[in-house]
């Protein structure tokens, strides 16, 4: 079990690709800083890989003006939830 964290927007196609080929049956992504585009329900297919294991961190949402327009498959979480996956998930691996 794996936590990825991605920071990069949904415009860099080659880093979503990336993920989606290291992704297993039991990993968790965490989209974080402008990632967090991705969970726009208009961002299209860049999510579709993950089959909605996938959360988003409120805080960056927030402060990029997206709070309200996030995708329903995708969880938002608080620094709290980022914490809590961090402790089920045995490595993490940043995407940058």
């Amino acid at each position: 079990m794996m936590l990825h964290l991605l920071n990069r927007s949904p415009r860099s196609t080659a880093t979503y690709q990336d993920v989606s080929e290291a992704f297993g049956s039991d990993d968790h992504l965490l989209l974080i800083e402008d990632a967090c585009y991705a969970a726009q329900p208009s961002a299209g297919a860049a999510l579709e890989p993950f089959g909605g294991r996938v959360s988003v961190l409120q805080e960056d949402l927030v402060a990029r003006g997206l709070a309200k327009r996030v995708d329903p498959s995708v969880e938002v979480v608080d620094m709290n939830g980022f914490l809590a996956l961090t402790e089920t998930h045995e490595r993490c691996v940043s995407w940058f």
